[in-house]
């Protein structure tokens, strides 16, 4: 990348930083309690909520690994962005309403309110904090690769960048703030991928529009089965795990679940979720397109091992002179929204729940004061952002998408079976769900950190650690259900009204008698 791409390019990203503080400062004018805080006051419409869930979810993942992946492993990739847009129909059918039903402020208040159990609650609250570190990594990995790229630096300045911009909102205006960020965002992150490809496909065609399956790997990069290995093998396997992964980690994200708690009642929730599948499908349209021309313009990055930027990369070699320069300073532009909005989500839900805990240990008189929780809020934000920024930067070479990917596998062997049976399975009982969750941890866990190390395995072996959801995620929810059935006395005293509680619409005039905290 040449000094003018690179000025361009810390330019578009400085404008996103200051833009990005500069919303954060407006919602700071309406952020005064620790319900503000917390959820937004529960006041967030379908529109704006949907918008901001768009912003926050599609992370560095979706922005830059999507392509990478596709550009680097053919189609059978496409199942990442297939199974992060179908996890919102499980959250349509299964979870939105209830969930926003339940009152909680955080996905440990339900745990404690569902089971009546306080060890549950802390057990889940440990969840929330590795999860969302665990998938904070990836954005600030994403946040170096992007800033190295446009400005020739090593990977610590961008993180750190994105880590002091995000830390800056959050202290502002918490909820609130992060509602209008990812809101903003969302539309920044699709306009940065969609101009850039229709000038991309334009030169595309004025080449002759030749087939991407012309380029490294022929025919087989474009045909699913070529890489499955047919009906049976380590290939279909793989496949099915990101769907397991991905449909299922959805509902375990903590920064996806608190925001159906800041919708007003349960229809607002669901509808919430019909428009974000709507957005995200929109937006899911293009990375596999930089992922096609890059097979023909960028084939080098694959084996460089620089999959991950292709994003980036392709306005500039493809375009060229001012306009190239102007189109890859909109992408990087993309990108660190990406990596911010994401990673404000993430730190607004963790920095929830650790606040929540310490609200605990204060008297009662102090935690009903509205703006009780500000500071506790506040400073669990500085604890949920620096110790991933930490592991990141002392951790390099795994790739983005795959980073995710396994963040989603953790979600979907931990939180999801506690959402899901406790929504939907009276018979739950607070042992049950510590063992599931205690069972899915830990071996999706051994497979994380077995990658983060760079363990080399063949065959089977290294394909069940690459993708351990297929067989993680069913163990938790046998864990579960099997402890459960052997501990029926455990069984909540208010069950019943609980789960009334959770599955009658608002609209029926029914008398609920107290909320769930």
């Amino acid at each position: 990348m040449n000094d003018t791409q690179s000025v361009a390019g810390i330019v578009a990203v400085a404008l996103v930083a200051v833009v990005t503080l500069a919303i954060g400062a407006y919602g700071w004018r309406f952020s005064r309690t620790t319900s503000d805080f917390l959820v937004a006051s529960r006041s967030v419409g379908p529109g704006w909520n949907a918008s901001a869930i768009g912003g926050e979810y599609l992370s560095a993942g979706s922005f830059l690994g999507v392509a990478g992946l596709v550009l680097a492993f053919g189609s059978d990739m496409l199942w990442y962005p297939i199974g992060w847009t179908g996890g919102y129909l499980v959250m349509l059918a299964l979870v939105a309403a209830p969930l926003r039903r339940s009152g909680a402020y955080t996905v440990p208040d339900f745990a404690e309110a569902r089971l009546e159990s306080l060890q549950v609650r802390r057990f889940t609250a440990l969840l929330v904090v590795a999860l969302g570190s665990l998938y904070l990594i990836p954005q600030f990995e994403g946040a170096g690769l992007a800033l190295g790229i446009v400005a020739g630096t090593e990977p610590w300045p961008g993180a750190t960048v994105v880590g002091a911009v995000v830390l800056g909102n959050v202290l502002l205006g918490g909820m609130r703030s992060i509602t209008f960020v990812q809101a903003f965002q969302y539309w920044l992150k699709l306009s940065a991928l969609l101009v850039p490809v229709l000038f991309l496909l334009g030169v595309w065609l004025g080449d002759g529009a030749p087939s991407p399956a012309e380029g490294v790997g022929g025919a087989a990069w474009a045909d699913p089965a070529a890489t499955s290995g047919g009906s049976v093998g380590p290939g279909l396997y793989s496949t099915y795990s990101i769907i397991v992964a991905t449909f299922l980690g959805t509902v375990g994200l903590p920064h996806v679940v608190v925001r159906f708690y800041t919708n007003p009642d349960g229809r607002q929730a669901r509808r919430t979720t019909l428009v974000v599948l709507v957005l995200l499908g929109l937006f899911y349209v293009l990375p596999p397109v930089y992922a096609a021309l890059g097979r023909l313009y960028a084939s080098d990055l694959v084996a460089a091992g620089k999959a991950d930027s292709v994003v980036l990369t392709l306005p500039g070699r493809m375009v060229g002179g001012d306009l190239g320069t102007a189109l890859s300073a909109l992408t990087a532009a993309g990108a660190f929204a990406a990596f911010l909005s994401t990673s404000g989500g993430l730190t607004v839900a963790v920095a929830g729940v650790l606040s929540q805990e310490l609200q605990r240990r204060r008297a009662a008189t102090t935690v009903r004061d509205p703006r009780a929780g500000v500071r506790p809020f506040q400073a669990s934000a500085v604890v949920a952002l620096a110790l991933p920024l930490l592991v990141a930067l002392a951790v390099q070479g795994v790739g983005v998408a795959e980073a995710v990917g396994l963040a989603f596998a953790f979600a979907a062997s931990t939180l999801a079976p506690l959402i899901l049976l406790g929504i939907w399975w009276r018979g739950l009982t607070d042992a049950g769900a510590l063992a599931g969750m205690a069972v899915g941890g830990a071996a999706a866990g051994v497979a994380i950190v077995d990658t983060w190390l760079g363990t080399a395995h063949g065959g089977w072996l290294g394909v069940l650690l690459t993708h351990p959801a297929a067989w993680s995620a069913p163990l938790a929810f046998a864990a579960m259900v099997v402890v459960s059935w052997l501990t029926p006395h455990r069984v909540p005293l208010h069950v019943d009204t609980t789960m009334v509680r959770l599955h009658t619409p608002e609209a029926l005039p029914l008398d609920r008698g107290p909320a769930l905290r």
